[in-house]
């Protein structure tokens, strides 16, 4: 189940409506913590020379935010999920460049693993979503 930042559940049985803005949304959250955690773990050691790498892996991150946020302003559910399944896409896409840092030995087996399932985690949030707006009317009542 998504929540809202307020806490209140934001998929079946809720409206959307409690999510004002796409900062409210979890999933915006959870891809902002990604961010994060991709600038911490790409801003030194090895990695800091596969700057193709790097730069691919900080765009994928700040696609899926950056995404869930131009979705959510679309105003319908149609777009929103379209620009979802791009997010979707994105997350799929970074953990792929994670395995690929892996297999350079750029990370610990634990900060890999720790990054994939935050990148699972949110794919299936964002699956979550998808699932609840193709349920929903067209036009849900958001801020």
């Amino acid at each position: 189940m998504l929540k809202a930042e307020s806490g209140k559940e934001v998929g079946p049985g809720r409206k959307l409506g409690t999510a004002r803005t796409f900062e409210d949304l979890l999933i915006f959250q959870e891809a902002r913590q990604l961010m994060k955690t991709v600038h911490a773990l790409t801003k030194s050691g090895p990695v800091l020379k596969d700057y193709p790498l790097r730069d691919q892996m900080h765009r994928s991150a700040l696609s899926i935010m950056s995404n869930i946020a131009e979705g959510f302003e679309r105003g319908s559910n149609p777009d929103f999920v379209r620009f979802l399944f791009m997010a979707k896409g994105s997350c799929g896409e970074l953990r792929a460049q994670a395995i690929a840092g892996a297999d350079q030995d750029y990370w610990t087996r634990q900060q890999f693993e720790q990054f994939a399932n935050a990148c699972r985690k949110l794919s299936g949030g964002i699956s979550r979503l998808i699932t609840y707006l193709r349920r929903s009317p067209t036009n849900p009542n958001r801020g």
